[in-house]
């Protein structure tokens, strides 16, 4: 009887040795990951897709071998934990015990760490809605920062499998149109003019050209009469920034600083305007 004891203590005391020798070291290594990655960001501004998606897969790890473990002190668990630390019941168990779109979450994650649609830091756009920078990517979600701080937890099958704009893919530069309609009356050409002249003076505002278009004479800033409307001409200039950050302050300051100019010069943007008939003569409108 005290033989029996004794066993059921040991075991009872191995098993809570593991599960906290499982948390500490699965807490120690994520606080040596996350000095990892702060160092990388600061140091080397390298990617941090890669180190993030990796802590939490090997933290996954840490905690089903430190479950095997425990499970391997249990005798009616024995065979469990044994197929656990050999690898041959993984994939049965997971499949077991998780449902097919927590699988399909897990391997969209591994499919968008290998191919980077997008990365951490990157500014995206999902189904013309929901824009925001990337913060995080983990085994069943990402999670992206709008702009108002908010957080937009995304599955993982779900933004692999859909549309998405992504501004920082290959290339950070930004193209802003700025299309306004001016009266018939009014200088076009002045119009165009001012137009460039305002794109071309803003501090923001880069030049797109290639070396062949310069070259060929291409101007760095190129306004145009794009339609004849009902009651406008409209226009439109192309301004370049290096970001998208850059270019929503270029679009803003630009919208007001040609409307300024426009105003000073004699051009006129015209607004819809309503002619009313009365056809009772004798009614009195206060």
């Amino acid at each position: 009887m005290i033989h029996k004891y004794f066993t059921e203590f040991r075991t009872e005391s191995m098993i809570v040795v593991i599960i906290l020798s499982t948390i500490f070291i699965a807490t120690l290594f994520n606080w040596l990951m996350h000095r990892l990655v702060k160092k990388s960001l600061i140091e080397h501004h390298k990617d941090l897709t890669g180190y993030l998606f990796i802590k939490h897969i090997i933290t996954a790890l840490i905690y089903i071998i430190g479950l095997a473990f425990a499970l391997v002190q249990i005798p009616e668990f024995k065979i469990v934990g044994h197929s656990l630390l050999a690898g041959a019941g993984v994939l049965s168990l997971i499949a077991g015990l998780a449902s097919q779109q927590a699988l399909s979450n897990v391997m969209s994650g591994i499919l968008i760490v290998i191919f980077k649609p997008f990365r951490i830091n990157d500014k995206i756009t999902l189904r013309g809605t929901f824009t925001g920078v990337v913060e995080d990517i983990n085994l069943r979600q990402v999670v992206i920062r709008d702009f108002e701080n908010n957080r937009i937890i995304i599955p993982n099958s779900v933004i692999s499998s859909d549309l998405l704009v992504n501004a920082h893919l290959g290339d950070n530069r930004c193209c802003k149109f700025i299309d306004i309609g001016i009266g018939y009356s009014s200088n076009t050409e002045r119009a165009l003019e001012i137009m460039k002249e305002e794109v071309l003076s803003h501090p923001l505002h880069i030049d797109n050209r290639t070396q062949e278009d310069i070259d060929k004479g291409v101007p760095p800033v190129i306004a145009r009469v794009t339609a004849l409307g009902d009651s406008a001409v409209n226009l439109r200039v192309a301004a370049w920034a290096k970001d998208s950050s850059d270019a929503y302050g270029l679009y803003c300051d630009l919208l007001q600083s040609i409307k300024n100019r426009f105003d000073n010069e004699g051009i006129e943007i015209p607004f819809p305007q309503r002619s009313v008939t009365l056809n009772n003569p004798n009614i009195n409108i206060k």
